[in-house]
């Protein structure tokens, strides 16, 4: 747990930074159901591989303007010429390999909105009766068996820099999990 005086209890992973607090308060955990702010949370997950949360959080804004305010269907047109744009943008992680993934990513994203009416739908055959799983853990897992099963899927289709351990955190931002730990004011 980690609070200051008068504060309300949290997560302690937010730690006391503003920015990683309102995240933590408003947002994670919280059941997202539209395909908009999964494919936000997919491109912000996919370009946290091996960096802190915390590093993408204050590039996010960062992160909408240099991909289309997270249109899936903008991103999935991006040609190499955008790619390299975006490789001197300073507000992002100029990494070629996620940038140019991120372009695919979004190409597989719709390919999967094609088959299962929505990325919603498909990520929710992976869950237990198609619902969120609410947990009040002590301490946090950073994989399960179903964001194994997930990412391996996702692996399979052509997704990339989306591990089991990213493809967990992807979880907990959007709500598919719920994992505030026993005594945070925000579960």
């Amino acid at each position: 747990m980690n609070q200051l005086p008068d504060e309300p209890t949290r997560c302690s992973w937010c730690g006391t930074d503003a920015l990683y607090r309102k995240y933590h308060d408003e947002e994670w955990g919280k059941v997202v159901h539209d395909d908009e702010t999964f494919f936000e949370f997919l491109v912000l997950e996919s370009a946290q591989a091996g960096l802190s949360w915390i590093t993408i959080l204050r590039r996010r804004e960062n992160y909408r303007k240099a991909f289309a305010g997270f249109d899936v269907q903008a991103v999935a047109a991006m040609q190499p010429p955008d790619a390299e744009r975006l490789m001197q943008d300073a507000g992002i992680i100029r990494n070629r390999l996620k940038i140019t993934t991120t372009i695919t990513n979004a190409q597989n994203f719709i390919k999967v909105q094609q088959e299962f009416g929505s990325f919603d739908k498909y990520l929710y055959s992976f869950m237990p009766d198609g619902k969120p799983i609410i947990n009040q853990p002590v301490s946090i897992p950073a994989r399960t068996e179903i964001s194994d099963a997930i990412s391996k899927d996702m692996k399979k289709r052509g997704f990339k820099f989306f591990g089991t351990t990213i493809c967990y955190a992807y979880m907990q931002a959007t709500g598919m999990v719920n994992d505030h730990v026993v005594g945070c004011d925000f579960k």
